[in-house]
């Protein structure tokens, strides 16, 4: 089945779009960090955090799925903020989120070849050069360029072989993830197993902080709204249900390595989710096991926000905001092939760069994701202002108060990374991958030609309305 317009293939399904979502949000960061929330905040610390958190986003989560089942078409947050802010903000949100995107899967093309240290510690061969402290290797450069092309050929085959893949990879990071959580719940805990609170509330607010970052990829979704078939209502649904899953994933994370794990391992630790499966299992390869999961976090987060970063720069470029050659789409497999391409490319020479580019890349890309959430929301309560009438398959409840809360938090996180802040961006090679993406979307908005683009938008609002009068 096709799209209205004859040109992408509708074939996503509910478990398709659900591994995608959930497979995007969980990513890697699990794996590294969970022993870090435990000791900053003990293990109910945590847990609370992790919920506080999981509400915050899920009211961000709530905008972008009623917009997504009144809007179901290629670009999400493209399209949201060009029906209620213009031209202007349309761009600056979807230059935003694409910037988040391009981020994300850089870096796990930089994660790739540094998780796989843990496994094969001698790997790295062939000193190419230092850059900013850290000596990069060929070996480990060609690891991730390796990755990078594996994904981006999956992907340009078809959505569908690529969602395929996500929801294999998905499954096997959630059976070890539960054997994690059910194993450390019959596991007699430490001797010296820490508080269940430290630091009080200063402790859960230093995780707090984390959280929102760690929910980054329900937005993935939206993106690919025309390429899924399910009725419109239900694409809002599977987002929240993506969100919540996550919340459940994390909590359980948390728990089940602040139950395996006492004070003296977590302080020795650089992996404390591998080495709480190795003591709830009394066995090192049920840590090697555990580490192959997170990698497979590492592709499901690669996998998603591709798909979600050609769908933005592709949608772009059909409203002739950036060159028309990002808007090809390949003939046979129906994906938009040059800016998968394009963004594959860009992922393949980032390990040339170092693992410095790992926190570069989070940082810079963190901050124009929540750029675009704001915008998003702001896009949310006009919309209902504006066009009451308009149909809303899923509405996010009958006041704008989810809107509201949506600002008020998407203004939040982004002071966080100011200046002086806890998740303050890192000067000058943070700020410089800001600026460098702004003065190429300077250029680019002065060149788009605000009329044409208009009217583009205006002939796909009707199209839509009258597709959805027929199908709801």
């Amino acid at each position: 089945m096709q799209n209205h317009n004859g040109k992408l293939n509708r074939v996503l399904s509910q478990f398709d779009i659900l591994a995608l979502s959930f497979g995007a949000m969980i990513g890697w960061g699990w794996v590294v960090l969970t022993g870090t929330w435990i000791q900053s905040a003990g293990t109910a610390g945590a847990l609370i955090a992790f919920v506080i958190g999981g509400i915050m986003v899920t009211m961000v989560g709530l905008t972008y799925a009623e917009l997504t089942s009144a809007m179901p078409k290629i670009g999400g947050e493209h399209v949201f903020t060009h029906r209620a802010l213009g031209s202007k903000w349309s761009f600056v949100a979807s230059w935003s989120i694409a910037l988040g995107y391009i981020s994300v899967v850089a870096f796990e093309a930089v994660a790739l070849p540094t998780v796989v240290e843990y496994l094969f510690v001698d790997y790295k061969v062939g000193y190419l050069w230092n850059i900013a402290g850290w000596d990069v290797y060929l070996s480990w450069a060609l690891l991730g360029s390796a990755g990078a092309v594996v994904i981006t050929a999956v992907n340009y085959v078809g959505v569908k072989p690529a969602a395929t893949f996500q929801f294999i990879a998905t499954v096997m990071i959630a059976l070890v993830g539960l054997a994690l959580i059910f194993g450390g719940s019959v596991t007699a805990p430490p001797e010296d197993q820490l508080p269940a609170f430290i630091g009080g509330i200063g402790g859960v607010m230093a995780v707090l902080i984390m959280t929102p970052f760690m929910f980054v990829g329900f937005d993935v979704i939206p993106q690919a709204a025309e390429e899924i078939n399910l009725p419109y209502k239900k694409i809002g649904s599977v987002l929240i249900l993506s969100v919540v899953l996550a919340i459940i994933w994390y909590v359980g994370m948390v728990f089940g390595v602040g139950r395996s794990l006492g004070e003296s391992q977590l302080a020795n630790t650089s992996l404390a989710t591998a080495d709480a499966m190795g003591a709830i299992f009394n066995s090192s390869f049920a840590s090697k096991i555990l580490i192959i999961a997170g990698i497979c976090g590492i592709l499901t987060s690669w996998n998603s926000f591709l798909i979600g970063g050609s769908r933005i720069l592709y949608a772009m470029a059909e409203s002739k905001m950036l060159p028309g050659w990002l808007g090809k789409l390949h003939p046979k497999y129906k994906t938009p092939a040059n800016a998968i391409l394009f963004i594959g490319f860009l992922s393949a020479i980032t390990p040339f760069f170092g693992r410095k580019m790992l926190v570069w890349l989070v940082d810079a890309g963190g901050l124009s994701i929540v750029i675009s959430y704001l915008l998003v929301a702001i896009s949310f309560i006009v919309l209902r202002k504006r066009e009451p009438n308009m149909a809303r398959p899923f509405r996010a409840g009958k006041s704008h108060i989810v809107g509201v809360i949506a600002v008020v938090l998407s203004l939040g996180m982004a002071v966080l990374y100011l200046p002086g802040m806890p998740a303050a961006l890192i000067w000058p090679y943070e700020w410089l991958i800001i600026g460098g993406w702004w003065l190429i979307g300077i250029y680019y908005l002065s060149k788009t030609p605000r009329q044409d683009f208009h009217e583009f938008h205006e002939i796909q609002n009707k199209q839509y309305d009258e597709e959805r009068k027929e199908m709801i």
